[in-house]
């Protein structure tokens, strides 16, 4: 064998090798992104299935059934139905807090961050699956000390965060000894308890009207800028 014959082989096993490498990883890359689509599937089916039928009456055949999926593939993605519920709630704040930061920074000026604040909470009290979502999460904290701890946690985000966003919209000026983290709690229960009371008894306050009370909320806990 002369020597350009061998680098000839060995440039061959080279290219092979690589062209191993890649497909290696090509297929590694389509697994995942089929990974990534099954797990979006069942946490969207959780959100349907945990908003219609509460966390206790919940199942994991009904949840893997509307996603699509056997049990199996649920306990590929999953441990346990607890686990996908705590996985939705941290995608819930994740996306809570970012979209809401989002929203606030395309406006310069703090009159206009605070009206799309306001319309942050007048959105929420339209939401029924978020808010009968976050009643879950607070029942199943009531019901389940031992997790307490779990959902607080994530709250405790979401409020922390909370905090700073209503920093980038206040004028200074509200009510004496009621902090930023007071409001955006208050804010957030009041717009859920509207919505709530709407839905079983819808007659009881308009669209209108609940409006007009988070934003009457909304002035007397942020005043605006005089």
């Amino acid at each position: 064998m002369t020597a350009r014959t061998e680098m000839k082989q060995t440039a061959v096993k080279q290219l092979g090798i690589r062209a191993a490498r890649l497909d290696g990883a090509g297929a590694r890359s389509r697994q995942q992104e089929r990974t990534d689509a099954t797990r979006r599937k069942l946490l969207a089916a959780a959100e349907q299935i945990f908003a219609r039928s509460g966390f206790e009456a919940a199942r994991l055949e009904d949840i893997a059934a509307k996603a699509g999926y056997t049990r199996g593939a649920f306990y590929a993605n999953f441990d346990s139905k607890e686990d996908i519920f705590f996985t939705l709630l941290e995608e819930w704040v994740t996306d809570t807090i970012g979209s809401l930061v989002a929203s606030l920074q395309i406006h310069k000026s703090r009159e206009a961050r605070s009206k799309a604040l306001r319309q942050h909470y007048v959105e929420i009290a339209k939401d029924r699956r978020l808010v009968l979502l976050s009643l879950e999460y607070k029942l199943f904290a009531v019901r389940h000390p031992e997790a307490h701890a779990r959902v607080r946690t994530r709250q405790n985000r979401l409020k922390k965060s909370a905090t700073k966003i209503l920093a980038m919209v206040s004028s200074g000026r509200r009510p004496a000894g009621i902090s930023n983290r007071a409001t955006g709690t208050a804010l957030g229960a009041l717009s859920q308890a509207l919505l709530l009371e709407r839905l079983v008894n819808p007659g009881v306050l308009s669209e209108k009207e609940v409006r007009v009370l988070l934003g009457l909320f909304f002035d007397a806990l942020i005043p605006p800028a005089e």
